[in-house]
């Protein structure tokens, strides 16, 4: 039996409620992105051109500093990776999660929440952060997805 990790990032608590959940569903172990210096409402200002995470998605090289991960995933053979959509991307902070671990042979599924966005790159920007790694697309969750929805999703993986 293949060992199972949720791994997330939440800078407003809506992805956490969302791993937690696909946590429990999957009866699997979970694991918080935690950035050093955490986000407040200015530094998730999308309009302010000028706001933390602004300058962050700008910058594709910026790497946010996390604490608190996993010191390997040896044992795991499939990560679900969970975030929020920001610019059609996954914030910086999750590939400054994915490239501290040797990511070859495992499954990576993502699953997103977003007010709107759609994968856009994500992928894409992904696949060198992720080397070696199969990268599954998962969904893009919106606000108001009933448990059912969800449930059928989370058991389908």
């Amino acid at each position: 039996m293949s060992k199972k990790l949720v791994a997330y990032f939440s800078a407003s608590g809506v992805t956490a409620e969302v791993a937690k959940s696909m946590a429990e569903t999957l009866c699997c172990d979970i694991c918080e992105i935690k950035p050093a210096v955490l986000y407040t409402q200015a530094d998730l200002d999308w309009m302010d051109k000028s706001s933390r995470s602004s300058v962050e998605m700008q910058d594709k090289s910026s790497r946010p500093e996390i604490v608190d991960y996993p010191a390997n995933l040896d044992g795991y053979d499939t990560i679900y990776l969970g975030f929020p959509v920001w610019w059609y991307v996954a914030p910086t902070i999750v590939n400054t999660f994915v490239e501290k671990y040797d990511l070859t042979g495992k499954t990576v599924v993502l699953f997103a929440t977003s007010g709107g966005s759609d994968w856009g790159k994500t992928v894409e920007f992904l696949e060198n952060s992720c080397k070696g790694a199969k990268i599954v697309e998962g969904k893009v969750l919106r606000p108001g997805v009933s448990r059912d929805e969800f449930d059928l999703w989370v058991k389908s993986l």
